[in-house]
């Protein structure tokens, strides 16, 4: 990421949209909501609240006792007067030692060597996969949800498909038009629209019938070209990014609202009913044919983008603001299906592997404060590892310290350093990639963020190992959990492959603005996977970028699952 990303007067949330995994902003005002509520919660005892010295023997690679030690930190009173010990901002000798100290044991405690650790963990993944497979419940980490995709687009698909992505306080609808094997995607149309507030807290009657009637609206705009036939309806892949229990392709009853939604008469109800008779009331010829998530969607584009076919896309992770994956399970793996097994011998299953959590994650003090203060404390911890929401905070959490006990910033501690998330991951991605030789980028995020200016080039320097050490700590846990699937599906070198797979290379389709806008990140996660897996079997492993699967995979999927066939439009005989 370039200097030119993050401008002087680069605020707390600049460039946040790049990092979400979908065109809305990075974080939504229902999340900035959650924010401050957290902050409220943290900011009652932030200021009586230090941790303990440490341990000042640090030996970096004794092994899981104390390299991954669960002890817990006792607290005591700090004071924002400064030290008596602190008599200049200059700091002082021992203050630096006391500086190198705290780094030594974030390196120490952050580290993921691969045989002594990494392997621990995929292996403790497997076996949540197995167990979230055989019943339902049956994982404490992972729910393991089957999506009711048993197919995969072919690229044949040909004409006009709609999309409504909703996932926050905005929603985009978008037409899509898909060409068949000889162009793909021709071309495409949105519209984003924001949801009034009393809508969020309302009846589900009215929260539907406004995106109903703003699909009628986009609609009422196309010329006669785009109507279906007589007797068919248009067909809409509808992206809906809130707790659900999901029947079939298209049907889904939802469990509780998130991100800021308290609509009245929804739970436990099914969502694209609900949308379908909306849709219905408004006189609008369209029927919802996929309801999908964001992973889902994303292995669905990838697909469509794999030109070789040796290639096959089995894997997708979201790594954005949150952090998810889905993949291709065979049916025959999954003992908690009932019913007919699909033709294809295959379900895509989304594992919700945010929730993952084990003894051997590589935690600190700053992630368990962290956890302490959040709405779920005790949930998601793995997210919290290395998802875009959390990693800026973890660099703020260590900043904080060392401004306390070594007086990092001067004799008082910078007041911008007390709140919760004001430093962002793109922050933290900026400073890192910072290639000036007087680190500039550093000096102003420091400055425009945090509030702390004339900063030395050693004060600096110190600023980007933290992140560093963070976000190595981070990109190498995701491509963890990403050989933790090969191994689940047998294509981490560890089995004998079939004939049918044996020569294939498995694509892993990546999306979210963590992995796309942070290119040491992005790399660091590759070569986790390489090591883990061995240089002759990473070469069968392609990791790749495939875009806006909640939009463009949504609509796919809707054309993939067509109640009519591959061509139910006037214009689908026409050539592409």
């Amino acid at each position: 990421m370039s200097s030119a990303m993050l401008h002087a007067t680069l605020p707390a949330s600049s460039s946040a949209e790049q990092w979400s995994s979908r065109a809305s902003p990075w974080m939504h005002a229902s999340q900035s909501k959650v924010l401050r509520g957290m902050h409220a919660g943290v900011q009652r005892h932030i200021l009586s609240l230090r941790v303990a010295p440490i341990f000042e023997n640090s030996m970096r690679h004794t092994f899981m006792d104390a390299i991954r030690s669960r002890r817990k930190v006792g607290l005591s009173r700090v004071s924002m007067e400064p030290s008596p010990a602190v008599t200049s901002e200059v700091i002082s000798r021992s203050d630096w030692n006391r500086v190198a100290i705290v780094l030594e044991e974030l390196r120490r405690k952050c580290d993921t060597p691969a045989d002594e650790l990494l392997c621990v963990l995929i292996d403790g993944m497997v076996e949540e996969m197995k167990a979230g497979l055989a019943v339902e419940g049956g994982s404490k980490d992972y729910k393991m949800i089957l999506t009711y995709v048993d197919k995969l687009p072919s690229g044949k698909e040909r004409g006009h498909f709609y999309a409504l992505d909703l996932g926050g306080t905005n929603f985009r609808v978008l037409r899509v038009h898909f060409g068949g094997k000889e162009s793909q995607m021709k071309d495409q149309e949105y519209q984003e629209v924001s949801i009034p507030a009393e809508l969020m807290l309302g009846q589900h009657e009215e929260l539907f019938d406004f995106i109903a009637g703003k699909l009628a609206e986009f609609v009422s705009k196309e010329t006669d070209a785009y109507h279906p036939l007589p007797g068919r309806k248009r067909e809409l892949g509808f992206t809906f990014s809130f707790p659900i229990k999901q029947t079939s392709i298209d049907a889904g009853t939802l469990i509780k609202w998130t991100k800021g939604f308290a609509v009245e008469g929804t739970a436990g109800k099914d969502v694209v009913q609900a949308l379908n008779e909306a849709m219905e009331k408004r006189g609008l010829d369209m029927v919802v044919t996929a309801l999908v998530n964001d992973t889902v969607g994303t292995l669905a584009v990838a697909s469509l983008a794999t030109q070789k076919q040796d290639d096959e896309v089995m894997i997708s992770v979201i790594l954005g603001t949150g952090t998810n994956a889905c993949y291709v399970e065979s049916i025959d793996a999954i003992p908690k299906w009932e019913g007919p097994k699909p033709s294809s011998g295959k379900m895509i299953i989304s594992m919700e592997w945010g929730g993952f959590s084990s003894s051997f994650l590589p935690r600190t003090q700053y992630d368990e404060a962290l956890d302490a203060a959040s709405v779920n404390p005790g949930e998601q911890i793995y997210e919290k590892l290395l998802s875009g929401m959390y990693l800026g905070d973890v660099v703020r959490r260590v900043l904080l310290r060392l401004a306390e006990e070594a007086a990092l910033f001067g004799p008082t501690v910078p007041s911008k350093l007390l709140v919760p998330f004001i430093l962002g991951t793109p922050h933290v991605s900026a400073m890192h990639q910072d290639e000036s030789s007087d680190l500039q980028v550093v000096g102003k995020i420091l400055g425009n963020v945090l509030g702390i200016d004339e900063t030395s080039l050693e004060l600096r320097k110190l600023v980007v190992d933290i992140c560093s050490i963070v976000a190595k700590r981070a990109a190498r846990l995701a491509g963890a959990g990403i050989v933790g699937i090969l191994k689940k599906i047998g294509r981490d070198g560890t089995k004998q492959d079939s004939s049918a797979t044996q020569n294939k290379r498995t694509v892993v389709a990546m999306d979210g603005g963590l992995y796309e806008h942070y290119p040491w990140f992005r790399a660091e996660l590759k070569a986790a996977v390489a090591e883990l897996l061995g240089s002759e079997v990473a070469k069968n492993v392609v990791i790749e970028l495939s875009k806006d699967g909640s939009g463009i995979g949504a609509a796919l999927l809707a054309a993939a699952h067509s109640r009519y066939g591959l061509f139910p439009f006037k214009y689908a005989n026409m050539r592409a």
